[in-house]
């Protein structure tokens, strides 16, 4: 309750109040444990989050940067339902390929788990299939590592039909090389003497268990690879309508949490989920929106990125990732209240420059939460990033500054013409008042006399159908 007081300041489409209400009314249990050994009492089972402790290896950097990183990770876990109660950090040169942490360590890791009564150990790093299992056998407990727990995150929020099968496509990704088995179901092949004497009638059918399940899951990636690629098409499609009609579009990048569903909010009135939580949205949202001058342009929210994204997403979401590519104009956001905003940007600017046709983009810096940080951080990143603006959207600040800075960095309108156009092609007219910029309009008996700045598209359809004034007038 008590967020959804802190956002009653702010009209109910400024955060998306319908979403954010659905979402917190039945929140995910991550997990369910009990230590009763008589099932016969079941009935007094208490039902709880996961309780989890945090390990992290800190091999570059400062401290501070290590401990960083493990906050960042306690809310991810956080925001997947699960309780921390410690947080380990352990200097290293690199990770142990044994265990991660090294054996004795991987002991003291035990001995703390025990303490704590905790059920689950997430390490800040993406393990090895063999670096999970002898942890896991070493602690007891399940161990999961940075990668699975942020597509958990993913898994929980997606909300459109693509959004899952991107975040199952990745999932599974992880899964195929991390599948193991135990007990004889999953037992290698048997037959002949090689069986101990099993003999005729005793030979596997040629394929184990773990086999079958591989194939399973890669025809089911393949399955999933086909579905994206035809829900993809329609996005497609409204990409190239928009670049046909040349609508010049922006799109919003930057880390998770930094506040884009809200500057998309407080631009467009999109009413999106807006949620204190990592990874709130996942489904890209466009819009249309107006510069001070009245130009339409289009805007879209695009999925949060953070430190060492799994390349898994990058791949799954790579269609959804295409919106930056396609932009004309990158809107950069940071959260300026953040420890390390700087480490922010660097972290998206890592994933942007893998983005097919998105490096060497035209970008604005928005250095936001302005109400909530230090002016001297906010002053530190403007002098570093050159063009840069400092807005609030939470409270509008800055906000009008950034929609002239955004009218500024679009593509010039760089053809001015004064024409008569009839007036049964008043759709031109319409397309100038949406795409351009309208200088005046006059009508006449013939049809309209207008003087706009036009884009290259636009410029040929209205030459191909109007008339000169001079010509006119003679």
């Amino acid at each position: 309750m008590t967020r959804m007081h802190e956002y009653s300041a702010l009209e109910p489409f400024e955060t998306g109040e319908m979403d954010l209400e659905e979402r917190q009314a039945l929140r995910r249990v991550a997990g369910l444990s009990t230590e009763l050994q008589d099932v016969s009492e079941v009935e007094y089972r208490q039902l709880r989050l996961e309780r989890v402790v945090l390990v992290g290896v800190w091999t570059s950097g400062t401290a501070e940067d290590a401990e960083n990183s493990l906050m960042e990770l306690k809310l991810l876990a956080e925001t997947a339902g699960s309780e921390v109660l410690e947080g380990l950090i352990q200097r290293r040169q690199k990770p142990d390929p044994a265990t991660y942490i090294g054996s004795g360590k991987a002991l003291e890791l035990r001995d703390i788990v025990e303490s704590t009564g905790a059920d689950t150990v997430i390490c800040d790093g993406e393990l090895t299939p063999g670096q999970l299992r002898q942890l896991e056998d070493t602690v007891k407990v399940k161990v999961i590592d940075r990668t699975a727990l942020i597509l958990d995150i993913f898994a929980q929020h997606a909300k459109s039909r693509e959004g899952k099968a991107q975040v199952e496509l990745a999932q599974l990704q992880y899964l195929l090389p991390r599948l193991r088995g135990w007990g004889g179901n999953l037992s290698r092949q048997v037959g002949g003497r090689a069986a101990g004497g099993v003999g005729i009638g005793g030979r596997g059918p040629g394929e184990t268990k773990i086999e079958l399940d591989r194939r399973r899951i890669r025809e089911r990636m393949s399955k999933l690879r086909r579905q994206i690629s035809g829900m993809s098409t329609s996005r497609e499609t409204m990409r190239q309508r928009r670049a046909k009609r040349e609508v010049p579009a922006v799109a919003i990048a930057g880390y998770t949490n930094a506040g884009k569903s809200s500057l998309l909010n407080r631009v467009t009135g999109a009413g999106v989920l807006v949620e204190d939580a990592l990874f709130a949205t996942l489904d890209p949202t466009v819009r249309r929106a107006r510069t001070p001058e009245g130009r339409l342009f289009t805007i879209a929210d695009t999925v949060g990125f953070v430190r060492h994204l799994p390349h898994q997403l990058v791949e799954a979401f790579r269609s959804t990732l295409e919106e930056v590519g396609d932009a004309d104009l990158i809107l950069h956001v940071v959260d300026g209240s953040h420890p390390d905003p700087e480490g922010q940007l660097a972290a998206v600017r890592e994933v942007i420059a893998d983005i097919e046709g998105a490096s060497g983009l035209p970008e604005i810096v928005v250095i936001n939460k302005a109400d909530a940080a230090d002016p001297d951080v906010i002053d530190r990143i403007s002098r570093r990033e050159r063009d840069s603006i400092v807005v609030s959207a939470r409270t509008g600040a800055g906000i009008a500054e950034l929609m002239e800075l955004i009218e500024e960095r679009l593509p010039r309108l760089d053809h001015e013409v004064t024409l008569l156009v009839p007036y049964e092609r008043g759709d031109l007219i319409s397309r100038a008042h949406k795409e351009g910029e309208v200088l005046s309009v006059d009508h006449v008996e013939d049809g309209t006399v207008l003087h706009a700045r036009v884009l290259g598209g636009l410029f040929q359809e209205l030459e191909r159908v109007g008339k000169p004034v001079e010509r006119v007038s003679s």
